[in-house]
């Protein structure tokens, strides 16, 4: 069992910045690919990033790519998700997942966070 609580979210203006965390616990939490996904009620939950706690392999949506960057801090079982360059378009729930496995990229999430709201005005 792996609990994922996400936190960092709120109202921002269109080109600010926001740190977005993701605090993992239960049983071999190093052992699953981690990974940001977003929701809106208009649109069905839309992958955005995806690293390994060991670092080395990241994947990004391309509607993200060069704005936003996953990381991991192992020593915190933490994982960021560091956001620049706000559009009102990024405005969504963040969730965190965790996928068990070594599968890149990872096609099947275990476990997911209750969601963070991250909303950008224009």
């Amino acid at each position: 069992q792996v609990q994922l609580v996400e936190s960092g979210g709120g109202l921002v203006q269109a080109g600010a910045s926001l740190r977005l965390s993701c605090a993992a616990s239960g049983r071999s939490v190093r052992s699953y690919a981690m990974a940001w996904f977003r929701q809106t009620p208009q649109k069905e939950r839309e992958f955005v990033a995806a690293t390994y706690w060991s670092g080395g392999r990241t994947l990004y949506a391309d509607s993200v790519k060069g704005r936003f960057t996953i990381s991991a801090d192992n020593a915190k079982n933490t994982v960021y998700m560091q956001m620049t360059r706000l559009k009102p378009e990024d405005t969504a729930v963040y969730y965190c997942a965790a996928a068990y496995g070594s599968n890149w990229p990872p096609v099947a999430y275990n476990y997911w966070g209750q969601g963070t709201q991250v909303t950008v005005s224009s």
